[in-house]
């Protein structure tokens, strides 16, 4: 838990605002009292004031204080994020009408915060679909630049910390995009790399994993990683990557020294980029259950802000976590 207390001491050195559109959700109410209560960050609630105030009264919340909460039907800069909204969408159609009715959903008024530089990152999806958290940062917010993909990332926290970086290793992508080709796959390289140094506060090894090492199996999809390999080491050409490694050789020296003798990466790595969701999403869980892991995430990858989804089933302990990444996120952290 090393790293989590790192991230959690760092984010309160930063004291980031942070936009919780679920404001009026328990779980949220819990994280957000928490968080003002040990200065990790300065978070903002957004919903209805008097229910906010009334459920953080009925759950013995101390913290909880009309200072802390925006009133999604009403934001003082209402007017200002509509015209920014229709500067950015008029194009696509989208009409004065249509924009005031969009502000009035939190999330849309807080990414639109974050867009209008009244945020710094936003943590959400407690209880709204993941489709509903993404849709409005796509729409506003955006990419960076040289970055047209999302993806989302896990750091595997391992008992065992042989593995990785003293235990530690990122997996990509594990939320986002089901078959990535061979351009996406290279974005998520470059994204996970960054994510790594940022919240892992290490140097990325990266391994670009496949069912094949060094061409012992052809097939278009062992060539999609090749492909994807060298077109992130074009991308940024000081990144320390390697591919396409099977797990055992990007992870096991013997291994690696056997399959890939020539290779930096084989056997050391600690970043692993799976060539589907199917694949990462599976082995993240099993490593997850089966290993009794702590699994970091998913940490949004990609955006021009920090916004960040949850799962929801996650835990108040997640929530503080995630929105102590997201603040790191936003102070890029190294």
């Amino acid at each position: 838990m090393d790293l989590i207390n790192k991230i959690r001491r760092s984010a309160k050195d930063h004291f980031k605002k942070i936009v919780l559109p679920e404001g009026e959700e328990e779980r949220t109410l819990r994280a957000a009292d928490f968080i003002i209560g040990s200065k990790m960050a300065n978070p903002i609630l957004l919903g209805n004031p008097d229910k906010i105030l009334r459920k953080a009264s009925e759950l013995g919340l101390r913290n909880i204080h009309r200072d802390a909460i925006m009133d999604s039907r009403k934001p003082p800069k209402k007017e200002e994020y509509v015209r920014l909204m229709l500067n950015i969408r008029k194009e696509k159609g989208l009409t004065e009408a249509e924009a005031f009715k969009l502000i009035e959903n939190p999330l849309y008024l807080g990414v639109m915060m974050i867009k209008n530089g009244d945020a710094d990152g936003e943590v959400a999806g407690a209880v709204n679909a993941t489709g509903d958290v993404l849709r409005p940062a796509f729409q506003y917010v955006k990419t960076q630049p040289g970055i047209s993909i999302v993806s989302g990332a896990f750091i595997m926290i391992l008992k065992d910390r042989f593995f990785g970086e003293n235990g530690m290793i990122l997996f990509a992508d594990c939320a986002v995009n089901p078959d990535p080709d061979a351009r996406e796959l290279a974005q998520i390289a470059i994204s996970s790399a960054q994510t790594a140094r940022s919240i892992g506060g290490f140097e990325p090894r990266v391994a670009m994993l496949s069912f094949s090492t060094k061409g012992s199996a052809r097939h278009e999809r062992a060539d999609k990683v090749i492909e994807a390999t060298k077109l992130a080491q074009q991308l940024e050409s000081t990144l320390k990557i390697d591919g396409e490694l099977q797990a055992d050789a990007a992870l096991i020296e013997a291994i690696g020294k056997q399959k890939a003798p020539d290779s930096e990466i084989a056997g050391k790595a600690n970043v692993l980029i799976f060539p589907s969701l199917e694949a990462g999403n599976i082995a993240y869980k099993l490593i997850e259950r089966l290993g009794h892991a702590v699994a970091l995430g998913p940490i949004l990858q990609g955006m021009a802000a920090p916004i960040n989804d949850m799962s929801r089933g996650c835990s108040v302990d997640d929530l503080v976590n995630m929105v102590a990444v997201t603040a790191n996120q936003a102070a890029g952290v190294n």
